[in-house]
């Protein structure tokens, strides 16, 4: 069974936390955590880039020339994609590339997310982060008393936590999620996730 140890928002060791196998033990599935990776990804695209067609350009409402006797090529509108100025052949439209992986497979991937932490002994948990206030000064202090400063960071807390959220959002290569909202990609960003033990207990819950 998995076991990480407890800090309080000193860095001083408090407790052994025990953590549950089936969340933060179980094998590293590459090849899903890639997939919710490369899904989230799709998602976040915009997917707004778009050209006109030979039908949206404007002109070529006749016939450049007529079709016999010039010893020119025939054409039927100087909007043809092959003239300049004419319309785009297969160019890019608007379109939404989000698509979804299945539940089970989420869920595998976050647990593999989660376990890869855990091994490579990247995942700290704290008893509370000790930020009563919504000051950045507080956070980076916390990041100092972990020996972590520097380093990219998430936090993860059990419930919303408006301190936590405002005190994080401006230290450079830092983010806060909720435990119910934590999905690979963050985790896999991250070089260490900091999250309370109440947030640990959360993620066995849901996950568990």
């Amino acid at each position: 069974m998995p076991q990480v140890t407890v800090l309080n928002a000193e860095g001083q060791q408090v407790e052994t936390l025990e953590l549950r196998p089936e969340v933060f033990g179980t094998e590293i599935n590459t090849g899903l955590m890639h997939d919710a990776v490369v899904a989230h990804l799709a998602r976040c695209r915009q997917g707004t880039v778009s050209t006109k067609t030979r039908g949206e350009v404007s002109g070529g409402g006749r016939k450049p020339w007529r079709q016999k006797g010039t010893g020119r090529a025939r054409h039927g509108s100087i909007r043809s994609p092959i003239w300049v100025g004419g319309g785009v052949t297969f160019g890019p439209k608007p379109r939404d590339y989000s698509y979804q992986v299945p539940k089970k497979a989420r869920r595998t991937a976050l647990k593999s997310a989660l376990s890869a932490k855990v091994a490579a002994e990247q995942l700290i948990v704290v008893d509370d982060f000790g930020i009563t206030e919504p000051k950045t000064k507080q956070a980076v202090q916390l990041l100092k008393k972990l020996g972590i400063e520097g380093s990219s960071v998430l936090f993860v807390t059990a419930e919303y936590d408006r301190n936590v959220l405002l005190a994080t959002r401006n230290i450079p290569k830092a983010s806060c999620l909720m435990a119910s909202d934590l999905h690979v990609y963050p985790l896999l960003v991250a070089k260490y996730v900091v999250m309370t033990s109440a947030a640990v207990k959360k993620l066995e819950e849901v996950l568990g």
